[in-house]
């Protein structure tokens, strides 16, 4: 991985008139860092960044997001192309590997997916001890976990980490689909290896023994780009816990576990959940939606507008572009009719046009266009959070190899700045 240019230097002037030179850094799309590596060691100061909103933690080439122009890249490559060129399994060897497969390497990596699809027989037993009110990420964050315990090699930072990524880029969709059998009190149905990866999941998700299933082939493309256009995000809180975790030598399966545990908080992997559930709030109260977009905008009764505008983008998301279009076509196709499906339709209708929105830019988001589609296919609400991690695993498993590739790479160990009391004397507990 080539590291950014060094190009010029920043100069950062103390209150006691003391000066130091720090390095600015940038990178091949001409975006500007100040590199502070050395700015505690030189000056005893720290930087304070909440929340890390202007804090750069590593240098990566994979993923390119520019919020203000709507861009998003994966590897150099338009998202908007991949979506429409390209399918999940491919977009996954772009993204871990750094470059497009031949024909032969596609082969050779879709048929190694298709032999890792089952799980261990014995990992059966986990399912049949869930309750079945068990929330699916809880079930997938610790049957990944598990999987360590399959394959002790993991533990081996010298050991076959290809397997490992094929492993559990296969298996993590066959473990996602048992999850929601066994929450609905359904037979686990195994994967086929006649189908494609999306095909796969969709057979496992609703397939049951008494009856055929055919795939359909419009249901297929959408949750090919779903998965697709979730794939990365660059160093979002997910992505980041999985380089934090994996920063201290933990293994492949403990640094996604973790990253799925971030995920599912429900403001990151959550919100295209909570769209639904504004919508399921909208049609409760009469479906007057245009009531509640008013009351959003007089800041009446606390009304929250879900799915609309982006903490990085300040322009339309590039990815609720492609979904808007793949929406309209999912729906017109197999016909739902969904009376939350017809609200949201009239939330977007409005939000693209009053001017309040506009001014604001408060665009539909990929979370507003994704449960809706979700919704569409059958999935299930509670099932959302999976789905984004399904999507992002492959940008997970990306940035944990590209960390542990990096010689500079050192644990990760965030300073603080100490707001607690001085010292103090302690007090026997018989005089306090």
């Amino acid at each position: 991985m080539a590291g950014a240019e060094n190009k010029s230097n920043a100069k950062l002037i103390f209150p006691d008139g003391k000066e130091t030179i720090l390095p600015v850094v940038v990178g091949t799309e001409d975006e500007h860092g100040v590199d502070i590596r050395s700015l505690r060691q030189e000056t005893g100061y720290i930087t304070l960044d909440t929340g890390y909103m202007n804090t750069g933690a590593t240098q990566s080439a994979i993923t390119y997001l520019d919020g203000e122009k709507g861009i998003l890249r994966y590897r150099g490559y338009e998202i908007e192309e991949l979506a429409e060129k390209s399918d999940f399994v491919e977009v996954s060897y772009l993204l871990i590997n750094g470059k497009l497969p031949t024909t032969k390497e596609r082969g050779v990596f879709g048929q190694a997916l298709t032999r890792h699809s089952l799980i261990h027989e014995d990992m059966h037993q986990f399912f049949a001890g869930y309750p079945p009110t068990s929330h699916p990420m809880a079930v997938l964050s610790s049957m990944v976990t598990s999987m360590s315990a399959y394959y002790p090699d993991s533990l081996d930072r010298n050991s076959a980490v290809d397997l490992h990524i094929t492993r559990i880029l296969s298996k993590v969709r066959t473990i996602a689909a048992f999850a929601y059998k066994k929450s609905i009190g359904q037979p686990l149905m195994y994967p086929k290896n006649s189908l494609k990866y999306a095909a796969n999941f969709l057979h496992m998700m609703f397939a049951v023994p008494s009856e055929d299933y055919e795939v359909s082939p419009i249901l297929e493309k959408a949750l090919n780009q779903l998965l697709i256009l979730h794939a990365d995000h660059e160093q979002n809180c997910s992505t980041s816990t999985v380089r934090m975790v994996g920063s201290s030598g933990a293994n492949l399966y403990a640094s996604i576990a973790a990253g799925i545990l971030a995920l599912w908080g429900p403001l990151h992997g959550g919100a295209n959940q909570a769209v639904i559930e504004m919508l399921e709030e909208i049609k409760t109260a009469g479906g007057d939606y245009k009531k509640f977009i008013d009351d959003v905008k007089n800041k009446r009764d606390n009304r929250r507008l879900m799915g609309f505008g982006h903490r990085v983008y300040k322009n339309f998301d590039p990815r609720a572009k492609i979904l808007k279009k793949m929406c309209d076509e999912v729906l017109a196709q197999i016909g739902v009719r969904d009376p939350l499906l017809d609200v949201a339709k009239g939330m977007e209708e409005i939000a693209l046009k009053d001017d309040y929105f506009i001014s604001k830019k408060l665009y539909p988001n990929v979370d507003f266009y994704s449960g809706i589609i979700y919704r569409a296919l059958g999935i299930p609400t509670n099932m959302f959070t999976v789905m984004f991690a399904l999507g992002r695993l492959p940008g997970w498993i990306a940035h944990w190899k590209e960390m542990v590739d990096d010689p500079q790479t050192k644990i990760g160990r965030p300073r603080q700045i100490y707001t607690g009391a001085p010292v103090r004397k302690f007090v026997p507990i018989d005089q306090r």
